[in-house]
Formats: C-alpha cells, structure tokens, sequence
C-alpha cells in the first residue's frame, strides 16, 4: 500500500521485512532495515493507478516466512541468483533499467542453470517519464543502506514444509494473425529482419505497414506468451529497439488489439488470487491503457520498466502468491 515516509520508516523500524518503490529522494532518507528498493513514481494501488513523488509503496512480507536475506549482485554474478535462491521458497529481485545488469538478465537469464526451477519474481526500477535521460534509475539493499544504479538487489525467502508458492504471468496481448517474424541475433536493437522468411529492413518494415507500437512482438514458448514491446524506429539509422530483446530463431507476430485492458485483464485473472506477496505491473500497461485512476482489483503494487518472472517480461503484469501445501 502507497504510505508516507515517516509511515514507511516506522514499518522498517518495527523489523518487518519490506518490498519498496517510490521517488530516489524519499528511498534515500529511509533508516537501515531489512528491505530492499527500487525507483519509481507510478503505482498500481486500491484505488487505482497512479503517480506520486511523495508516498512510498510498501509491501511487508508474509510473517509465514522462515528466513530471509538481501544480497547485491554485481553484473557478472547475476547466474548465481538463481542457484542461492532457496529450493523452498522464493526471491524478489530489482534491477535497474538501462543498466548493464537489467541487458545482460534480460539476454542471458534464460540460459542461468536451475533459473526455471526456482520461483524468481521482480521488477526494473526506473524514473519519472519527466526525467528521462537525466536520472538513473538506482535499486537500495536497505540492510547496508546502499544504492547502486548498477547490478542487482535480491531477497531470498525461505518457506515452511506447509507453505507452496505460485507465480503468475497475466498477459493481455497474444499473437495475432499477421506475418510470422524471426531475427537473426538475439539483442535489444533490431536492424533486419525474415519476414515470412524474406529478409527486410525491420524500421522499414513497420512503417510501411502502419504498426502500432502499442503492441508488442509476441512469441509463444510452449504455450507461455512472451512480449517484447517496441521502444522507437529509427528509420534513418535502419534500427528499431525494442523494451525486450528478440531471440534467435523463434518465431513472433505483432499482437492483436486489446479492446479494453482492464477487462481483458480480470478476464485472465484467475479467481483464486488474493493478497499476492508481490506483484508489478508494466509502465507501457499503464501508459496505453490509461491506467491511472482505474484499478486492477488485488494486485497492486510498483508500475515498472520490466517486469520478472524468472526471465525478463515486458507488457505484463507479475504476481507471486504464497499458498498452502494441500493436505
């Protein structure tokens, strides 16, 4: 929930062990605690979506957990996320946008060895649109009271033999039924790419075709649709960079059209999510679907530059629920 700074303080004080977003200047004056952080002025909260540099968004963590710890990882560390996160458990990482760390996960995390047999969940910090350019997107490990605008921040949770864990991608877009793209390389920036097997100048390619960036580039891994969202066409410098890069070899289509992101989105939500320990949802969600002032029901929290559900997500919204073990 969306707090002042001196409500956030308290809670840090008290000993709970807390999840936060808000503006660099109120993150910077919060006391040493068990928490970690990240930047950012725009939220999902109960009353719906919205922007402020003056509240803190703090979510404290289930009191079920058995243990806990916060490590920072430097850029070339960041495989070994996966292997410390705990067998039973979970970890919420933070990583800054435009960072080394936030391109080398993005490209590389799908190769981490165990990445998809942990439950690893998480966002990418980042700035107000206004500042853009000027202020570097920074992630806190509250239990030295350090921020980095560079590498990663991570909780790792223990749970109890009686406790499971659930993670949840709602993605609204899927592939739509126009040309069957693949790329060559894997990477962020795109000059060309196989058309329907036909090789194109890729900025080319979408303008003559009046794409709306809007919509990202979907791929469907084994029924699991991931997206990589347009950022800007260059047609100039023949590039087109994307939010989330495009991987060798497989196949994507431009979305299809959402009509209307909210319903869509409780549509896909399934019934049984209430009071998630996590979730985040992506600043281009709440920028094209206009967001702000409208609510997505119990899943609230940081709107982020990238979302994380073991790899790195665009145009979604993440959530990780601690459930009972059925008896």
């Amino acid at each position: 929930m969306l707090m002042t700074r001196e409500q956030a303080a308290q809670k840090i004080q008290s000993g709970a062990t807390l999840y936060l977003a808000g503006d660099q200047a109120l993150l910077d004056s919060l006391p040493k605690g068990n928490w970690i952080g990240g930047t950012i002025p725009y939220f999902m909260d109960k009353q719906g979506g919205t922007h402020s540099r003056e509240l803190i968004f703090v979510s404290e963590q289930d009191h079920c957990v058995s243990g806990s710890s916060v490590r920072w990882y430097d850029v070339d560390e960041l495989a070994s996320i996966a292997s410390d996160s705990p067998d039973h458990g979970f970890s919420v990482i933070i990583l800054p946008a435009t960072s080394q760390a936030h391109v080398r996960y993005a490209q590389d995390s799908p190769d981490y060895p165990g990445l998809f047999m942990k439950n690893i969940v998480g966002w990418v910090s980042g700035v107000d649109l206004a500042d853009l350019g000027k202020v570097a997107p920074r992630i806190y490990d509250g239990t030295s009271g350090k921020s980095y605008s560079e590498g990663c921040v991570a909780l790792h949770a223990t749970l109890p033999k009686d406790k499971m864990v659930s993670v949840g991608i709602v993605n609204c877009f899927k592939q739509g039924d126009g040309d069957v793209l693949t790329f060559a390389q894997d990477g962020f920036d795109v000059g060309q790419a196989l058309v329907n097997g036909e090789l194109r100048d890729f900025a080319e390619y979408l303008t003559a075709n009046q794409i709306d960036v809007r919509l990202p580039l979907v791929a469907d891994y084994n029924g699991e649709k991931i997206n990589a969202s347009i950022q800007s066409i260059d047609q100039d410098g023949h590039k087109v960079t994307l939010y989330a890069p495009v991987f060798r070899g497989v196949e994507y289509r431009i979305a299809a059209p959402v009509a209307n992101y909210v319903e869509e989105f409780s549509r896909q939500l399934p019934q049984t999510v209430s009071s998630p320990e996590f979730s985040c949802n992506c600043i281009l969600n709440f920028l094209y679907s206009e967001l702000e002032g409208k609510r997505t029901g119990e899943l609230i929290g940081p709107v982020t530059f990238g979302e994380v559900a073991y790899q790195l997500l665009n145009q979604t919204m993440v959530y990780l629920q601690i459930e009972d073990v059925p008896t």
